[in-house]
């Protein structure tokens, strides 16, 4: 696994933009050269065409301005679709990184992701592709205009600096002033909106029970202080955004009185009285915008400041030396896990030998750690003590897109996604008919596909809502029987099956052992563990007992007997193939 000081994907991707940023750094020296047209225009027409009355002076001067201002229109919009590929090309180079990132990260947190980096991903891409970003580029320009406001008089360009530096202190004082409550509204929105989502995952039972105008009430509660902070916030930027503007419009008018002043005194001309005026405008103008667009950028900041939190706690996996294809020997050694961030392990010493073609079912009391085994198993959570290995491979190990064919897992909570039931049997891979009906056979669910009236065109939501759970169920069985999977693991299959579920469940079990794959069965019910070779009891994290199903299921007949440690001596001599599980270790606490 890659270390967390690798290098983000974030500041790589700005990098590959950084040719194209400098790019728009020199269109926006040219464009501020060629913002100078104004004033030295008004300086001509003031000093020049008015004391001497030359119609043709006017006209040539008037002609250069246009062909002045037409070129700066022309580099304005090169500019402007220059940023808007710099943001495209940011969302190119970042897309499917964020997108695996997001995965990673919410499987290693064991909690369920939203998709709000690729909300940061669009808000950073906006904001380059936007104008406020320009004020940033025009303000290392400014100087410019300073200096040439200095050579027309010393007092011009001592009153654009104090100007300039009275809208600067603005600036950061808005941005002092809303920085914390603008941080505390987006952490209400997100929490109002997470509690929103969860409502409408439940929709029905809020709506059976009466639930609705209780669970509003929280979601108002959250919603209010959003508004409020959001609200207090904006007040604050207004006014600083009011005040720096009012200021700037003043000075542009005192700078008139004060260039005024020495044209009365003979220190200077009209026509750089005006041209002074022209210019300080456009010397405050970057700061009034940085103003204008601070929302912006600070939302542009955070964004970036989360996406790079979130490249460096879900770093890209390296690419390994690929593996042979897997038979289906699993070995699990010492493993003692639990979900990613807990403090304590719900498995704890697990060591078993599953021999290729081997059906163990797992059984065992609510919260003993089965489901939690079989994520462990499948590479889904990692081991906080211990391996996990697959042929002799530490299942670590392996590229996760070369290893996953060869795995097929049916969880508890059944997902089905957007998409037709062929793309979903097919796992969103290319759909090979031939085996999306073979997959569907072994499953006992190609004629009940057939029934639909799609068929396998069938159209699915996110939730397949129009399936029952019987349906879902079997759909997802066939999806992990989809391309001849040498281990299996299914997580309480029959949960929602009726008779003929059962019945078709039974016969795939059976098509399973003829194939060799190695499966294993967590389950409540004993109607599909009677099928299955070997029976692994589970209890409090470790292995109670671990044997030939029979024996197990004598074992647990016995009085007294259903906490043993271990299998024990005087059940008579071990299969070939079938290795007793370690004794359960007292492991110290070990933090994920």
């Amino acid at each position: 696994m890659a270390s967390n000081d690798a290098p983000s994907a974030l500041p790589n991707a700005l990098k590959a933009c950084r040719s194209s940023l400098a790019s728009v750094a020199g269109f926006s020296l040219f464009i501020n050269l060629l913002m100078l047209s104004p004033a030295l225009y008004m300086l001509q027409v003031y000093d020049r065409v008015i004391p001497t009355r030359s119609g043709d002076t006017l006209l040539m001067l008037t002609l250069v301005v246009l062909f002045l201002f037409a070129v700066l229109g022309g580099l304005e919009m090169v500019r402007s679709r220059i940023m808007v590929r710099i943001g495209n090309r940011l969302d190119a180079c970042l897309g499917h990184s964020l997108y695996r990132a997001i995965f990673r990260h919410g499987i290693r947190t064991a909690m369920q992701q939203s998709a709000r980096p690729l909300d940061d991903l669009a808000t950073l891409r906006q904001f380059l592709s936007g104008g406020g970003l320009f004020a940033f580029f025009d303000a290392a320009w400014v100087p410019v205009y300073l200096v040439v406001m200095f050579l027309f008089h010393v007092w011009l360009g001592v009153f654009a600096c104090v100007a300039g530096a009275v809208l600067l202190a603005l600036a950061v004082a808005n941005e002092k002033a809303t920085r914390r409550l603008m941080a505390e509204a987006e952490s209400e929105q997100l929490e109002a909106r997470q509690q929103a989502d969860g409502n409408l995952r439940n929709a029905e039972v809020l709506h059976a029970m009466g639930m609705l105008p209780g669970i509003m009430l929280r979601w108002s509660a959250r919603h209010r202080g959003y508004l409020l902070k959001q609200s207090r916030a904006s007040d604050r930027a207004g006014v600083v955004s009011n005040l720096a503007r009012t200021l700037r419009l003043l000075s542009q008018s005192l700078i008139l009185g004060l260039g005024a002043l020495l044209v009365l005194e003979g220190r200077m001309t009209p026509g750089m009285m005006i041209a002074g005026s022209l210019l300080l405008g456009r010397a405050l103008a970057p700061v009034d915008q940085m103003i204008g667009s601070w929302k912006g950028f600070v939302g542009a900041r955070d964004a970036y400041r989360r996406l790079d939190l979130l490249f460096a706690a879900a770093p890209a996996e390296p690419r390994r030396m690929s593996l042979p294809a897997p038979r289906g020997t699993l070995d699990i050694e010492g493993v003692s896990a639990g979900p990613p961030g807990a403090s304590l392990p719900v498995l704890r010493g697990v060591s078993v030998r599953i021999e290729r073609g081997e059906q163990v079912g797992i059984i065992g009391p609510s919260a003993s750690g089965k489901s939690t085994l079989a994520r462990v198993v499948l590479g889904v959570w990692p081991a906080q003590v211990g391996t996990v290995r697959l042929d002799g491979a530490d299942i670590a190990r392996w590229n996760r897109d070369e290893l996953g064919p060869f795995l097929g897992y049916l969880p508890q909570d059944i997902e089905l996604f957007d998409g037709t039931i062929s793309d979903n049997i097919a796992r969103f891979g290319d759909v090979d008919a031939d085996r999306v009906v073979e997959a569907a056979r072994r499953a006992g669910v190609h004629d009940m596909i057939l029934r639909l009236p799609e068929g396998y065109d069938t159209h699915l939501t996110a939730r397949g809502q129009a399936l029952s759970g019987g349906q879902r169920q079997r759909i997802g069985l066939a999806r992990a029987l989809y391309g001849n999977p040498v281990v299996v693991v299914l997580d309480e299959p029959n949960s929602n099956l009726d008779d003929s579920g059962e019945r078709a469940l039974g016969e795939t079990l059976a098509r399973l052992r003829e194939e060799d794959v190695t499966l294993l069965v967590i389950s409540h019910r004993t109607g599909v563990l009677r099928q299955v070779d070997k029976l692994l009891v589970l209890k409090e994290g470790r292995i109670s007992l671990f044997g030939p199903r029979d024996r197990v299921l004598a074992r647990l007949a016995r009085p007294g007997t259903g906490a043993a440690p271990d299998r024990t001596a005087g059940e008579g001599p071990r299969p070939a193939g079938e290795r007793a599980a370690a004794p359960a270790r007292q492991h110290p606490e070990v933090r994920a």
